[in-house]
This record gives structure tokens, sequence and C-alpha cells, in this order.
């Protein structure tokens, strides 16, 4: 009514709903993915997670590094593990704070993911097992490290750049296989922490695999693997580089008490392995060949099996560890028992989470979602020691799926904006308290043979391509046909 004049009010000025808009739209990009993180961000280093000056990542949207690398993580943790999961946490997330919740299309995210870099992804694995390894004291062999190592298969998706680089195998026709991709990984037995790994195809075996990752192994370390890593060659360099080796006799005919240069004790024996004659078809030059000693000064220990249920009744010992007072055939037999917690590692990693059968369409993403996952791994191993350390416990009697469970249903609590520091410790105490309350019973000996009572349903075998195929029911049985 009275242009150009102004009183001034009291108190603050009012917001204009563009405003509050804008501002809840920015609390929501800060925000979106982050309670995950607020679990596991102090084993990231958030400067690897912050913008680009530059380029790819430097924009502040709705996908932001530090948003896309924990939206990646929480994709790991998922029991379902798609792309639309996490657009639906960032639809519910939206709901709660009264935004328009976003499209959901997942395009903006596989984008997104698919510009994160491997190796900053690699320095990240490297930071956590790292600081996985560290904080896990030796207790085993005189507080000597023990590095266990196995081997493993995992398939992906059917798509022509897999098929080029992890091709399936020879005996399944074309459209009727999967690429497969074989894994080999050093593992801390203390720990369980993933120390690296190397990854090849059908046609890799796992020594050359094995023999990519002899930088993890350090002064004082000791080596401890199945038949598959009998080898004098990998024996005698890494005894060259002060790590002793304990492992399964294979490919040798046992040393008999009279061909032994001494008897250590019972069913223990002092022998001398000679080098092998050189062949073309071995997986190192002859240069290679000729570097190695002429001999090796092992001892062998016969073990005989005292529980049921195991494949064999007896098996040959060979190691490096010649000492028979600080090193015992006993305690050496007790270590390689041990050994079999590198397939409960591998379990959680390809069943629990979901490894086993790999979502994305190209190599490179193949990359970056098994470093992901080696990533998620390893910060559960982090937090199951320090839930066990809380509570006085072993960290091996707290179940993997347990803490995985406790870890997917504590998440959506951690979702409140205004969550003081006390309430958070409190949710944080209450999760190891979840993670720790019934530690897994110890039942040594017991027989678990890997069998399956439920049936599987009697659907026919995909034996041509998809849209050659034809379905034919025959009662209880299928019948394929020509279409």
């Amino acid at each position: 009514m009275l242009p150009g004049f102004y009183l001034p009010r009291r108190g603050r000025k009012a917001r204009s709903a563009q405003l509050i808009f804008a501002e809840k739209v920015a609390s929501l990009k800060q925000k979106s993915f982050k309670q995950i993180g607020e679990i596991f961000e102090q084993f990231v280093p958030n400067k690897l997670l912050k913008p680009e000056r530059s380029g790819t990542m430097s924009r502040r949207r709705l996908f932001t590094k530090e948003n896309t690398f924990w939206s990646f993580f929480g994709q790991m943790l998922d029991a379902d593990g798609g792309c639309k999961e996490v657009v639906r946490k960032l639809q519910s997330y939206a709901c709660l704070k009264g935004i328009k919740a976003p499209s959901s299309s997942t395009a903006s995210y596989c984008i997104a993911r698919k510009n994160l870099n491997e190796q900053m992804l690699f320095d990240i694995f490297q930071h956590t097992a790292s600081r996985g390894e560290n904080v896990a004291p030796a207790t085993l062999l005189n507080n000597r490290r023990v590095i266990v190592v196995d081997g493993t298969g995992v398939s992906m998706p059917d798509t022509p750049e897999n098929q080029e680089i992890w091709p399936q195998s020879a005996s399944q026709k074309p459209g009727c296989g999967f690429p497969t991709a074989r894994i080999c990984a050093c593992f801390s037995l203390e720990s369980g922490a993933l120390l690296s790994y190397a990854i090849g195809n059908k046609k890799s075996h796992e020594l050359p695999l094995f023999r990519k990752q002899w930088s993890t192994f350090k002064r004082g370390d000791i080596f401890l693997g199945d038949k598959g890593f009998c080898s004098y060659f990998d024996i005698a360099n890494l005894h060259m580089q002060g790590v002793d080796s304990v492992i399964t006799l294979a490919r040798r005919t046992p040393v008999s008490n009279a061909e032994s240069l001494k008897k250590l004790g019972q069913n223990d024996l002092l022998i001398v392995w000679k080098r092998p004659l050189y062949q073309d078809r071995l997986s190192y030059s002859e240069n290679q060949w000729e570097e190695l000693p002429k001999e090796l000064l092992l001892r062998q220990i016969r073990v005989k099996v005292r529980y049921p249920g195991f494949r064999v009744r007896e098996f040959y010992l060979v190691t490096s560890l010649l000492d028979a007072k600080r090193y015992s055939a006993e305690e050496l037999s007790e270590l390689y028992f041990k050994r079999w917690d590198v397939e409960l590692f591998f379990r959680d990693i390809k069943i629990t989470m979901g490894l086993d059968t790999l979502r994305c369409q190209t190599p490179e993403m193949i990359y970056k979602e098994i470093l992901m996952y080696f990533i998620v791994y390893n910060c559960v191993r982090r937090l199951m020691y320090e839930a066990a350390e809380k509570k006085g416990l072993e960290v091996r009697l707290v179940s993997f799926k347990g803490s995985l469970q406790a870890i997917r249903n504590w998440e959506p609590r951690l979702n409140h904006e205004n969550m003081g520091r006390a309430e958070r410790f409190k949710v944080i105490n209450d999760l190891y308290g979840a993670m720790t309350d019934v530690p897994i019973r110890q039942r040594p000996g017991r027989s678990e043979p890997r069998c399956r009572k439920r049936r599987p349903k009697t659907y026919q075998l995909l034996t041509l391509p998809r849209h050659e195929m034809k379905e034919i029911k025959q009662r209880s049985h299928y019948r394929a046909a020509i279409a």
C-alpha cells in the first residue's frame, strides 16, 4: 500500500522457499551415503576421497567422489548387491528428509562408479591391508607372522569383453558358459586380513600368481600353503628372502629314514632336496634356475590324522624350520590344521558377501568390483577385531556372517543428521556387542561333508545359446531341442 516505505523488523530475516529447498538438497548431497562411513571411515584415508581439482569427480554433484565410494562400499555389504539397491537407499533418504525423491534410473550412479580411479581404490585396499595386519600381534610359532596362501575361482557376466580376458572352459559351447577368473591371495592367519592378491584366467596356475606377491612377505615371516605350492623354486627363493615355508609334500616321493641325514624325532627327519633338472615347460627361465642353490636342507614330518572325516589318514609336511626344539613337529602339524582357515576366509568373501558371481559387464569394472569386495572384507575384519578386543575374545571366535548381518541392520540407525557424539558412540558400542554376543562354538574334529540336503529343481541345462533353445517339459525331467 505504501511503495518505497520500508520498516525493518526485528529477528532473523525470513528465508525463501527456494533457499530452504537448496539447503535441503545440499544436506542430501553431503549425508546421502555417509551413514555407512560413520562405521568404517576410520579405516579409509579421507584424503583419497576428496574431490579432484579438475576433470572427473571434481564437480559437487549428488554422486561426488566420496558419495560414490561409500555407495559402492554399501553395495558390497548389501544382501542384494544390485545398483538399484543404492538408488532405493537414496530415494528413501530423500523421503525421510522431505525432499523430492530422485529418479529410479541407475545410470547416474553407474557412470559415477565407472569414473572412480582404480589406482585410488588400490591405494585404499593397501591401506586397509596394512592397518588390518598391524592391529593383530603375532602369537604363532615364537611370535612370527604366518601368511597363508590359496587360490579360488570366480565367474562373471557372459560379455565379449569379459570372454576375451577370462575365456570360459573349452568344454562349454559358446553362449552356454561364463567367463571365469582365478584369484590367488595372501591372508594373515592371525587376523584374517587380505594382504595381497593376483588375478589370472583359466590358464593361470596358482604358483605364477603367487610369485607376483612375494613382496608381501617380510624377513621372519612364515609361508603356509597346501600341496599346490610345493615347489623347489618357491621354497628356495623365499628362504633367500629370510622367509620360512610350511607346505604339504607333493610330486616328490617321501624320504625314508635310511635316506635322511638325521632323525630329529618320531616321524621327523632332516632331509636334502636336490635341485630338479631344468625343463622347457617350467614356468621360470634357465637363468633363474641357475641362480637356485643346488640343494636345500629341509625337514620332513609325517603327520597322522587323529580326527575323523578327513580325506587322508596321513600326510607329509615339508618345512625350512630346522630347529626341532623351537618348532616341534606337533606344533607345526597343528599350524597346518589351521591352514583350513583360508578356506573360510574365501567362503566369507565369495559366499557370504557374494564375490563368487560378479555383476559388472566390462573388465575395467570387474577389477574395481573385486577391489571393492576386498576393501569391504578388510574393513569388516578390522571391525571384528576391535569388537573382539573390547569383549576379550579371540577374533576367530567372532562370526563374519553375524557381523555382516549386524552392520547391515545398524546402518539405518546412523542415518540421523542430528545424532550427537555420545549417542553415536553408544550405537557403535551396541554394534560391537551384537557382533560378539554369540561366539562361534569350537568343535574340533567335527565332520562337515560338503553335501547339500535340499535337492535342486529339475531344470534342464543350457546346452545351446538361449535364443536357440526350446524347452520341452516331460513330467519329472526336461529335454532340450533346437528351436
